[in-house]
Protein backbone atom coordinates (compact mmCIF):
# COMPACT_ATOMS: atom_id res chain seq x y z
CA UNK A 1 0.00 0.00 0.00
CA UNK A 2 3.15 2.11 0.59
CA UNK A 3 1.03 3.86 3.28
CA UNK A 4 1.99 6.30 5.85
CA UNK A 5 0.38 5.72 9.40
CA UNK A 6 0.17 8.33 11.81
CA UNK A 7 -0.48 6.87 15.40
CA UNK A 8 -1.97 9.71 17.55
CA UNK A 9 -1.67 8.88 21.41
CA UNK A 10 0.03 6.15 23.68
CA UNK A 11 -2.88 3.77 24.19
CA UNK A 12 -2.07 2.77 20.29
CA UNK A 13 1.06 1.32 21.42
CA UNK A 14 0.29 0.77 25.21
CA UNK A 15 -2.90 -1.79 24.27
CA UNK A 16 -0.38 -3.69 21.30
CA UNK A 17 -2.53 -1.95 18.53
CA UNK A 18 0.14 -0.33 16.48
CA UNK A 19 2.09 -3.44 16.67
CA UNK A 20 -0.53 -5.82 15.51
CA UNK A 21 -1.74 -2.83 12.43
CA UNK A 22 2.55 -2.55 11.49
CA UNK A 23 2.22 -6.31 10.83
CA UNK A 24 -1.15 -6.16 9.30
CA UNK A 25 -0.34 -3.12 6.71
CA UNK A 26 3.16 -3.04 6.18
CA UNK A 27 3.42 0.77 6.15
CA UNK A 28 6.73 1.98 4.97
CA UNK A 29 6.80 4.38 7.55
CA UNK A 30 5.37 4.87 11.05
CA UNK A 31 5.15 8.48 12.52
CA UNK A 32 4.13 9.24 16.11
CA UNK A 33 1.93 12.87 17.19
CA UNK A 34 1.58 13.21 20.83
CA UNK A 35 4.09 13.82 23.80
CA UNK A 36 2.74 10.76 25.85
CA UNK A 37 2.48 8.98 22.41
CA UNK A 38 6.13 9.18 22.29
CA UNK A 39 7.01 8.20 25.30
CA UNK A 40 5.30 4.99 24.99
CA UNK A 41 6.07 4.37 21.29
CA UNK A 42 9.79 4.44 22.37
CA UNK A 43 8.82 1.95 25.52
CA UNK A 44 7.42 -0.42 22.89
CA UNK A 45 10.61 -0.40 20.65
CA UNK A 46 8.70 -0.48 17.52
CA UNK A 47 10.34 1.24 14.31
CA UNK A 48 8.80 4.56 14.93
CA UNK A 49 9.74 8.18 13.97
CA UNK A 50 8.42 10.46 16.73
CA UNK A 51 7.18 14.37 15.69
CA UNK A 52 6.19 17.37 17.74
CA UNK A 53 3.69 18.21 15.28
CA UNK A 54 -0.26 17.77 15.87
CA UNK A 55 -1.66 14.59 13.85
CA UNK A 56 -3.52 16.80 11.35
CA UNK A 57 -0.02 18.62 10.50
CA UNK A 58 1.68 15.47 10.05
CA UNK A 59 -1.36 14.07 7.77
CA UNK A 60 -1.30 16.98 5.90
CA UNK A 61 2.29 17.20 4.97
CA UNK A 62 1.95 13.68 3.30
CA UNK A 63 1.59 12.93 -0.55
CA UNK A 64 0.68 9.48 -0.77
CA UNK A 65 -1.93 7.16 0.86
CA UNK A 66 -1.92 7.69 4.92
CA UNK A 67 -4.07 6.95 7.27
CA UNK A 68 -4.64 8.29 11.51
CA UNK A 69 -4.36 5.41 13.89
CA UNK A 70 -5.80 5.93 17.14
CA UNK A 71 -7.61 4.54 20.39
CA UNK A 72 -10.25 6.84 22.56
CA UNK A 73 -10.63 6.36 26.02
CA UNK A 74 -14.27 5.33 24.51
CA UNK A 75 -15.73 4.66 20.92
CA UNK A 76 -17.62 7.36 20.97
CA UNK A 77 -14.56 9.95 21.92
CA UNK A 78 -12.50 8.67 19.43
CA UNK A 79 -14.87 8.77 16.83
CA UNK A 80 -15.30 12.30 17.59
CA UNK A 81 -11.15 12.74 17.85
CA UNK A 82 -11.10 11.66 14.24
CA UNK A 83 -13.68 13.77 12.90
CA UNK A 84 -11.87 16.98 14.65
CA UNK A 85 -8.91 16.30 12.99
CA UNK A 86 -10.58 15.35 9.72
CA UNK A 87 -12.55 19.07 10.05
CA UNK A 88 -8.46 20.45 9.24
CA UNK A 89 -7.97 18.23 5.98
CA UNK A 90 -9.74 17.60 2.62
CA UNK A 91 -10.26 13.92 3.51
CA UNK A 92 -8.88 11.17 6.01
CA UNK A 93 -8.86 7.62 6.72
CA UNK A 94 -9.13 7.01 10.53
CA UNK A 95 -8.32 3.25 11.86
CA UNK A 96 -10.05 3.69 14.96
CA UNK A 97 -9.36 0.98 17.46
CA UNK A 98 -11.78 1.31 20.54
CA UNK A 99 -14.56 0.08 18.34
CA UNK A 100 -12.82 -1.47 15.77
CA UNK A 101 -13.79 1.09 13.10
CA UNK A 102 -12.20 2.36 9.88
CA UNK A 103 -14.09 6.01 9.43
CA UNK A 104 -13.51 7.31 6.07
CA UNK A 105 -14.45 11.14 6.71
CA UNK A 106 -15.07 13.61 3.68
CA UNK A 107 -13.45 12.85 0.68
CA UNK A 108 -11.16 10.61 1.92
CA UNK A 109 -9.53 7.81 -0.09
CA UNK A 110 -12.03 5.02 -0.27
CA UNK A 111 -10.07 2.55 -1.74
CA UNK A 112 -7.38 2.74 1.31
CA UNK A 113 -10.29 2.70 3.71
CA UNK A 114 -11.45 -0.63 1.64
CA UNK A 115 -8.24 -2.53 2.30
CA UNK A 116 -7.40 -1.13 5.78
CA UNK A 117 -10.65 -2.94 6.98
CA UNK A 118 -10.15 -6.08 4.64
CA UNK A 119 -7.07 -6.72 6.27
CA UNK A 120 -7.99 -5.76 9.60
CA UNK A 121 -11.45 -7.27 9.80
CA UNK A 122 -12.53 -3.60 11.09
CA UNK A 123 -16.65 -1.97 9.64
CA UNK A 124 -15.89 0.20 7.11
CA UNK A 125 -18.23 3.26 7.76
CA UNK A 126 -17.97 6.57 5.78
CA UNK A 127 -18.44 9.99 7.37
CA UNK A 128 -18.94 14.02 7.06
CA UNK A 129 -16.95 16.19 9.52
CA UNK A 130 -18.70 19.25 10.77
CA UNK A 131 -16.39 22.10 9.59
CA UNK A 132 -18.29 25.06 11.15
CA UNK A 133 -16.90 26.47 14.36
CA UNK A 134 -18.17 29.86 15.99
CA UNK A 135 -15.65 32.58 16.31
CA UNK A 136 -13.85 32.39 19.81
CA UNK A 137 -15.71 29.55 20.75
CA UNK A 138 -14.07 26.17 21.63
CA UNK A 139 -16.23 22.84 22.09
CA UNK A 140 -13.90 19.87 23.62
CA UNK A 141 -16.38 16.70 23.39
CA UNK A 142 -16.24 13.33 24.36
CA UNK A 143 -15.35 14.30 28.00
CA UNK A 144 -16.24 11.99 30.74
CA UNK A 145 -17.64 14.14 34.09
CA UNK A 146 -14.72 14.23 36.82
CA UNK A 147 -11.89 13.98 34.37
CA UNK A 148 -9.25 17.09 33.72
CA UNK A 149 -10.04 19.42 30.96
CA UNK A 150 -7.01 20.47 29.05
CA UNK A 151 -5.71 23.65 27.06
CA UNK A 152 -2.50 24.02 25.63
CA UNK A 153 -1.01 21.15 28.38
CA UNK A 154 -2.56 23.16 31.16
CA UNK A 155 -5.26 21.61 33.74
CA UNK A 156 -8.32 24.77 33.35
CA UNK A 157 -10.90 22.29 35.56
CA UNK A 158 -12.98 19.65 35.76
CA UNK A 159 -15.50 18.54 33.55
CA UNK A 160 -19.06 18.14 34.75
CA UNK A 161 -20.74 17.34 31.17
CA UNK A 162 -19.42 15.10 27.76
CA UNK A 163 -19.40 18.85 26.27
CA UNK A 164 -17.25 21.75 27.73
CA UNK A 165 -17.85 25.09 26.24
CA UNK A 166 -15.14 27.40 26.86
CA UNK A 167 -15.09 31.22 24.88
CA UNK A 168 -12.78 33.99 24.38
CA UNK A 169 -14.43 37.54 25.21
CA UNK A 170 -12.91 41.06 25.97
CA UNK A 171 -9.50 39.54 26.24
CA UNK A 172 -9.84 36.93 28.34
CA UNK A 173 -10.79 32.99 28.19
CA UNK A 174 -13.94 31.80 30.21
CA UNK A 175 -15.87 28.86 30.72
CA UNK A 176 -18.91 29.02 29.20
CA UNK A 177 -20.58 25.24 30.14
CA UNK A 178 -19.80 21.80 30.84
CA UNK A 179 -16.42 22.93 33.48
CA UNK A 180 -15.96 23.34 36.85
CA UNK A 181 -12.97 26.12 36.23
CA UNK A 182 -10.15 26.18 38.13
CA UNK A 183 -8.72 29.48 38.62
CA UNK A 184 -5.11 29.00 39.00
CA UNK A 185 -5.20 26.90 36.14
CA UNK A 186 -6.76 30.18 33.88
CA UNK A 187 -4.51 32.12 35.48
CA UNK A 188 -1.42 29.95 34.37
CA UNK A 189 -2.48 29.76 30.63
CA UNK A 190 -3.51 33.69 30.31
CA UNK A 191 0.24 34.20 31.65
CA UNK A 192 1.68 32.91 28.50
CA UNK A 193 -1.08 35.20 26.18
CA UNK A 194 -4.87 34.77 25.29
CA UNK A 195 -4.58 31.46 23.33
CA UNK A 196 -5.88 31.21 19.84
CA UNK A 197 -9.06 29.05 21.08
CA UNK A 198 -10.00 27.44 17.61
CA UNK A 199 -6.40 25.97 17.09
CA UNK A 200 -5.39 25.32 20.93
CA UNK A 201 -4.43 21.64 21.56
CA UNK A 202 -7.88 20.78 24.02
CA UNK A 203 -8.27 17.12 25.26
CA UNK A 204 -9.55 16.01 28.86
CA UNK A 205 -8.41 12.74 30.67
CA UNK A 206 -5.59 10.92 31.74
CA UNK A 207 -2.62 11.61 29.10
CA UNK A 208 -1.79 8.00 29.98
CA UNK A 209 -3.14 5.34 32.06
CA UNK A 210 -0.38 2.88 32.27
CA UNK A 211 3.34 3.05 34.48
CA UNK A 212 6.44 4.32 33.23
CA UNK A 213 9.01 1.91 32.35
CA UNK A 214 12.39 2.20 34.30
CA UNK A 215 15.12 2.82 32.19
CA UNK A 216 18.99 3.48 32.53
CA UNK A 217 20.33 6.46 34.97
CA UNK A 218 21.54 9.47 32.55
CA UNK A 219 24.95 11.50 33.28
CA UNK A 220 25.27 12.55 36.68
CA UNK A 221 26.17 16.31 35.46
CA UNK A 222 25.53 18.54 33.00
CA UNK A 223 22.33 20.87 31.80
CA UNK A 224 19.46 21.11 34.11
CA UNK A 225 16.18 21.31 31.62
CA UNK A 226 13.84 23.93 33.15
CA UNK A 227 9.83 23.22 32.52
CA UNK A 228 7.41 25.54 34.37
CA UNK A 229 3.82 24.71 33.99
CA UNK A 230 4.07 23.30 30.64
CA UNK A 231 5.07 19.60 30.86
CA UNK A 232 3.70 18.64 27.03
CA UNK A 233 7.15 21.03 26.03
CA UNK A 234 9.70 18.61 27.79
CA UNK A 235 10.95 17.07 24.65
CA UNK A 236 11.71 20.40 23.58
CA UNK A 237 14.25 20.44 26.94
CA UNK A 238 15.66 17.46 26.65
CA UNK A 239 19.06 16.52 24.95
CA UNK A 240 22.39 14.23 25.37
CA UNK A 241 23.65 16.73 27.82
CA UNK A 242 20.84 16.47 30.43
CA UNK A 243 21.68 15.57 33.28
CA UNK A 244 18.10 16.04 35.54
CA UNK A 245 15.30 18.35 35.15
CA UNK A 246 13.56 21.29 37.32
CA UNK A 247 9.64 20.95 36.98
CA UNK A 248 7.21 23.17 38.53
CA UNK A 249 3.74 22.84 38.61
CA UNK A 250 2.22 19.28 40.34
CA UNK A 251 0.77 18.34 36.70
CA UNK A 252 4.05 19.22 34.66
CA UNK A 253 6.14 17.36 37.49
CA UNK A 254 4.02 14.13 37.31
CA UNK A 255 4.24 14.28 33.51
CA UNK A 256 7.89 15.16 33.77
CA UNK A 257 8.61 12.12 35.92
CA UNK A 258 7.11 9.94 33.75
CA UNK A 259 8.63 10.53 30.52
CA UNK A 260 12.13 11.11 32.52
CA UNK A 261 11.50 7.13 34.21
CA UNK A 262 12.10 5.66 30.98
CA UNK A 263 14.59 7.92 30.52
CA UNK A 264 16.21 7.35 33.12
CA UNK A 265 16.70 11.18 34.05
CA UNK A 266 15.80 12.30 37.48
CA UNK A 267 13.71 15.10 38.51
CA UNK A 268 13.41 17.94 40.87
CA UNK A 269 9.80 18.70 41.43
CA UNK A 270 8.19 22.00 42.68
CA UNK A 271 4.48 21.34 43.82
CA UNK A 272 2.14 22.75 46.10
CA UNK A 273 -0.51 20.33 46.29
CA UNK A 274 -3.09 20.84 43.33
CA UNK A 275 -2.20 17.72 41.34
CA UNK A 276 -4.96 16.54 39.34
CA UNK A 277 -3.75 12.85 38.86
CA UNK A 278 -3.57 12.92 35.36
CA UNK A 279 -0.83 10.11 34.51
CA UNK A 280 0.30 7.24 36.47
CA UNK A 281 3.30 8.62 38.82
CA UNK A 282 6.77 7.11 38.61
CA UNK A 283 10.47 8.72 39.30
CA UNK A 284 13.82 8.00 38.09
CA UNK A 285 16.14 6.81 40.77
CA UNK A 286 17.60 10.49 42.28
CA UNK A 287 14.37 12.45 41.76
CA UNK A 288 12.63 14.85 44.64
CA UNK A 289 9.49 16.30 44.58
CA UNK A 290 8.79 18.97 47.15
CA UNK A 291 5.61 20.51 48.41
CA UNK A 292 5.72 23.93 49.24
CA UNK A 293 4.25 24.76 52.52
CA UNK A 294 3.40 28.83 52.69
CA UNK A 295 2.52 30.02 48.62
CA UNK A 296 2.46 28.55 45.73
CA UNK A 297 4.63 26.55 43.60
CA UNK A 298 5.17 28.97 40.78
CA UNK A 299 6.80 31.64 43.21
CA UNK A 300 9.57 29.04 44.61
CA UNK A 301 9.54 27.80 41.10
CA UNK A 302 10.56 31.04 39.33
CA UNK A 303 13.48 31.60 42.78
CA UNK A 304 14.76 28.85 42.29
CA UNK A 305 15.06 28.94 37.85
CA UNK A 306 16.86 32.83 38.75
CA UNK A 307 18.94 31.84 41.83
CA UNK A 308 20.22 28.59 41.00
CA UNK A 309 23.02 27.30 38.36
CA UNK A 310 21.53 25.37 35.90
CA UNK A 311 24.67 23.70 35.04
CA UNK A 312 26.10 20.90 37.69
CA UNK A 313 28.57 18.68 38.04
CA UNK A 314 26.60 16.69 40.00
CA UNK A 315 22.78 16.44 39.89
CA UNK A 316 23.27 15.00 43.99
CA UNK A 317 24.83 17.85 45.12
CA UNK A 318 22.80 19.98 43.10
CA UNK A 319 19.87 18.72 44.87
CA UNK A 320 21.16 18.83 48.54
CA UNK A 321 22.16 22.43 47.35
CA UNK A 322 18.90 23.05 46.70
CA UNK A 323 17.06 21.70 49.27
CA UNK A 324 19.66 23.45 51.62
CA UNK A 325 18.39 26.69 50.01
CA UNK A 326 14.83 26.18 50.24
CA UNK A 327 14.92 24.53 54.34
CA UNK A 328 12.12 25.90 55.70
CA UNK A 329 9.62 26.79 53.31
CA UNK A 330 9.08 23.26 51.19
CA UNK A 331 8.94 19.42 52.91
CA UNK A 332 10.10 16.74 50.52
CA UNK A 333 7.06 14.24 49.29
CA UNK A 334 8.97 11.95 46.90
CA UNK A 335 12.53 11.11 47.67
CA UNK A 336 14.21 8.56 45.11
CA UNK A 337 17.90 9.52 46.51
CA UNK A 338 20.43 6.54 46.43
CA UNK A 339 21.84 5.88 49.50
Amino acid sequence: MNLVMVVHGPEAFDAGDAGRLIALLAPRRVLVAGVMARTAAEESGLPVTCTDERPSTVLAAQSGPSCLVNRGKTPESGRIFGEIVAGRLRGLVHVETSSGTVYCWDCGDGGLAEEIAARTGYALVHGESNRSRPEGVREIRGCIPGEAVFVNGIVVGTATAETVVLACEGGTLRAVSGLEPKPHGFEKLLRAGLPEIGTAWCKSGPVRTVPPRQGDRAPRGGRIAVVDHCGHTLYRELGEEVCGVLAVGDDTTAVCGHICSHAGIPVFGVVDGDADAIVEPGYAPGSVVVEVTHGRDDEVGREVIATRDLWAASWEEWVEETLCALAGRVRVVVDRREG
